[in-house]
């Protein structure tokens, strides 16, 4: 039976307010961005209406109370118990939260870990102020998923590290992460004495297995973590912003605050009224959206797996994120070659870590007539090159 997300109207999702289909022309397929090309829950856009039909004044520093209450009840069903709104700080949105964190938990000159690939955000983060990166490539383990390497942890801490960069669910991978792993994890930042950073803003969109909240893992690693998250990925509003930094440790948000006293500004009012209808009537809307991404995530594979072998591909257990490796096809500039001859942008693989140059991070989450003719320009284009393709 057709999904209305199969006839979307693309004269409501492109056009010059979008950077995702504007920034390649109207000839490119963009499936770069993390953003969806669905419409936004109508309760959502209700509530925001609403919010923006009254007075527009300054709102309280700390936030609405009615979102604060609705986050710490998204929390604690997740997992992550015991918290107040002395635990929430309310930042513009996630990026922010992760400068927040590097700047105010790390001095320039230190180590912070990640594991790459990973978001460019955190590199980035690290890089402007000058902090050293440890980066500790995943590897593909003998699940078939991208896995920590906990032997590589163990060779790239030192006494300067003061920091760990975490992203679960993973991007690009689309790893959920294990109690298990989480716990290993959080041994080996205790035993380190690391701050740990993490990044649960995808945990709204998981497939597979279970997310776990990295800080419910002991009560010992909680008061070293500052969990971000936010509603833009779950909830397809990525142009509103809103985030929240949490934390059972009050002294970390306050150093976080401190570090970026001036230039965080106060929490948006239409985000915070869309954020919190979300939270509390968009459930069916996400479940929905949710079954649309995986089918599409099926589909994507099933594709690669019959047309394109030579591109790797596993499937992510969560987000609406592809990352697929284009090695074995030997293409100097992967993301040119497809971008100028099959008019399909996708996001280079490279600003995700050393070392990845060849993989591509692929966003499905648009109508399955986007996805199939992007996925078809894209077999034609190496079909025309001939290398390697049957």
């Amino acid at each position: 039976m057709p999904h209305p997300y199969d006839s979307l109207e693309m004269t409501e999702i492109k056009g010059p307010h979008s950077v995702k289909w504007s920034l390649y022309g109207e000839e490119v397929l963009p499936l770069w961005v993390a953003d969806m090309d669905f419409p936004v829950c109508a309760e959502v856009v209700q509530a925001v209406a609403a919010r923006l039909s009254k007075r527009i004044g300054y709102p309280q520093g700390a936030g609405d109370p009615e979102l604060l209450e609705a986050i710490l009840a998204q929390q604690e069903a997740m997992g992550l118990k015991g918290l107040g709104r002395e635990n929430l700080w309310l930042t513009t949105s996630v990026v922010p939260g992760i400068y927040a964190s590097v700047l105010g938990l790390t001095s320039v000159g230190d180590e912070v870990i990640t594991q790459v690939p990973v978001y460019p955000p955190f590199l980035n983060a690290l890089s402007d102020y000058h902090r050293i990166t440890r980066a500790s490539p995943m590897a593909i383990g003998p699940s078939g998923h991208w896995e920590i390497d906990f032997d590589h942890l163990e060779s790239v801490v030192s006494p300067a590290t003061r920091m760990l960069l975490l992203c679960n669910p993973q991007n690009p991978t689309g790893r959920v992460f294990t109690r298990d792993e989480l716990q290993r994890l959080a041994e080996f930042a205790l035993r380190h004495r690391l701050w740990v950073m993490v990044d649960e803003l995808w945990a709204g969109l998981v497939y597979e297995g279970e997310h776990i909240p990295f800080a419910s893992i002991s009560p010992e690693v909680a008061q070293r973590t500052v969990t971000l998250t936010g509603p833009c990925k779950a909830f397809n509003t990525a142009g509103l912003g809103g985030g929240v930094a949490i934390s059972h440790n009050p002294e970390i948000l306050a150093r976080m605050q401190k570090a970026t006293r001036g230039v965080m500004g106060h929490p948006n009012v239409a985000a915070m009224a869309a954020w919190t209808a979300a939270l509390q009537h968009g459930q069916a809307w996400l479940e929905d959206t949710r079954n649309y991404l995986r089918a599409n995530r099926d589909f994507l594979g099933e594709f690669l797996h019959t047309k394109l072998p030579e591109v790797k591909y596993i499937p992510p257990q969560a987000t609406y994120l592809a990352w697929l490796d284009f090695r074995a096809l030997e293409i100097e500039d992967t993301h040119r070659f497809l971008l100028e001859k099959a008019k399909v942008a996708l996001n280079e693989g490279s600003t995700f870590g050393t070392n990845f140059k060849g993989f591509l991070r692929l966003n499905f989450a648009t109508s399955r007539g986007v996805l199939q003719e992007a996925l078809e320009r894209i077999e034609r284009a190496l079909r025309a090159r001939g290398t390697m393709l049957a």
